[in-house]
């Protein structure tokens, strides 16, 4: 279950970032209100899943997962594009978060 909450929270996150963008600095009523909702129940979902996980494997998984899909949502949504570089360090990220929950802690 706290996995779960904690990609429901990465969701909201994500949710709440996007709608950052399309409330034009907060000048939009309607995505300024969906991006402050979206990050209440965001951090809402991530507080109740650290009642059962490791904090640093959490934020760690939390950082690589919405970092790719930040990514992915900006090249698809908003034409923002990467160059070799940036997929590289992305590749990287990812690496990074499958070593850290598979190795990363005591089990």
């Amino acid at each position: 279950m706290a996995y779960a909450l904690m990609f429901f929270a990465i969701g909201m996150e994500l949710t709440g970032t996007t709608l950052l963008k399309y409330s034009q600095g907060f000048t939009k009523l309607l995505p300024t209100i969906g991006c402050l909702v979206s990050y209440f129940i965001c951090f809402f979902s991530f507080s109740r899943a650290l009642n059962d996980l490791n904090l640093g494997l959490a934020y760690a998984t939390w950082s690589g997962v919405g970092i790719v899909a930040s990514v992915l949502i900006s090249w698809f949504l908003f034409g923002e594009k990467l160059n070799g570089w940036g997929i590289l360090a992305v590749a990287m990220i990812i690496i990074g978060c499958i070593i850290l929950n598979v190795f990363g802690t005591d089990h």
